[in-house]
């Protein structure tokens, strides 16, 4: 019976536990921080998080009631009026329509929010480097559709007076965000 070298046994452990070590190190890091990764899947989540607390608007910045003269003005709130979101009513005495939101129009008053942004596709990004956020920063561009639009929104007269939202809501828009790679993954920097 041969005797075992002792001295190649120490050899072999101390290799397989390198081996172990380094297979461990290796499964741990290959789970860890993917949703740090600039990749397409962790862009789009983070684009489409963004803009599902953002929508887009007809009215950024509107009051009701509201007066109005202007014709192209009168027309467009006509549209809502036919789409029974707003209530009309003309004064004569200035020569002005004042519109009131109806009860219908309560729910999407005063911004009337027709939609929000969702990634169709990534095109393209830039390497990341710091940006003024301190993170590493990185400017993609995408494609997106507009989801949750409203059936208002989806009528032919509301379209044929706002013909921007109509083009918004029917296809594919292009722009393109900066997102910063923090702890919790991609995100839009707030500036």
């Amino acid at each position: 019976m041969e005797r075992p070298n002792l001295q190649q046994n120490a050899k072999l452990l101390r290799l397989a536990g390198k081996a172990s070590l380094l297979i461990a190190s290796l499964w741990a890091l290959s789970g860890c921080n993917t949703k740090n990764k600039p990749t397409p899947e962790n862009f789009t989540k983070a684009i489409n998080a963004y803009y599902l607390e953002r929508s887009e608007c007809l009215f950024p910045n509107m009051r009701f009631p509201f007066a109005t003269s202007d014709t192209e003005e009168t027309k467009q709130m006509n549209a809502l009026v036919r789409a029974r979101l707003l209530e009309s009513s003309y004064e004569s005495a200035v020569k002005t329509t004042r519109y009131t939101v109806s009860r219908t129009g309560q729910r999407f008053a005063p911004r009337f929010c027709y939609g929000h942004r969702e990634v169709a596709s990534i095109d393209d990004s830039t390497p990341p480097a710091t940006g003024p956020s301190g993170f590493p920063e990185t400017v993609v561009n995408y494609h997106y559709t507009l989801k949750d639009v409203p059936v208002w929104a989806q009528s032919d007269d509301i379209a044929g007076a706002f013909p921007k939202m109509a083009e918004a809501t029917t296809k594919a828009g292009t722009d393109k965000i900066s997102l910063a790679q923090t702890l919790a993954g991609w995100q839009v920097p707030e500036r």
